[in-house]
């Protein structure tokens, strides 16, 4: 699927740009840019996290991956594959199984702070690839259990990481957040563009 702006954006692309992921929310944000982007998720089956790895390896570990599966498809372009994990204390929260998961994910999270870490990986033609990672605490009220029943019988919390969608309905469990909220959502967009600029850059000077 092609991304192309109807109105000028605040940015300009001057190579193709592939999102490699599937996520709607991801290429929503992007989009917001004003980019035309490609998207052409992964072919690769997403890796699992090792034994005692910590969330930011693992988010940068997997968002390499994707890039890089994706980019060896796409040589002319700029490949930009992400990431993003829940993790409560050292645990990786991934998307839950079934309702029972995610209603025993989500009466962990209520009433406690989280993490949100998104990695994200970058390449580009004729450089080597630029990849970091973005971290957000994120702080939910309590809640009684039939609301938390309720949440998970709408169906959203099934694709979420964490079970919760916080630009969705789950929103209203978040009771604040510390950093960004984009990459929450699942893509750190300043830091992102601060690394394209950045790309440009050096492009631009021939280094």
């Amino acid at each position: 699927m092609t991304f192309a702006p109807s109105t000028p954006g605040v940015l300009e692309a001057v190579q193709p740009i592939v999102l490699a992921s599937g996520s709607p929310r991801r290429s929503e944000m992007l989009a917001a840019l004003g980019l035309a982007f490609t998207v052409a998720p992964s072919p690769e089956p997403e890796p699992m996290p090792l034994p005692g790895e910590a969330a930011e390896a693992y988010a940068l570990r997997a968002a390499r991956a994707k890039a890089a599966a994706v980019a060896a498809l796409h040589p002319r372009a700029v490949v930009i594959g992400s990431d993003t994990v829940v993790v409560l204390g050292s645990e990786i929260m991934g998307k839950p199984s079934g309702p029972d998961e995610a209603m025993l994910m989500l009466s962990r999270l209520v009433g406690a702070t989280h993490r949100v870490v998104s990695g994200c990986a970058v390449h580009h033609p004729g450089g080597e690839p630029v990849a970091f990672t973005v971290s957000t605490e994120v702080t939910m009220g309590p809640q009684p259990l039939e609301v938390l029943f309720a949440y998970v019988a709408s169906g959203e919390p099934m694709d979420k990481a964490g079970a919760y969608a916080i630009q969705g309905r789950g929103g209203f469990l978040v009771e604040s957040i510390q950093g960004s909220y984009n990459n929450v959502v699942g893509l750190p967009l300043h830091r992102l563009v601060e690394t394209l600029f950045a790309i440009r850059a050096v492009r631009a000077a021939g280094l």
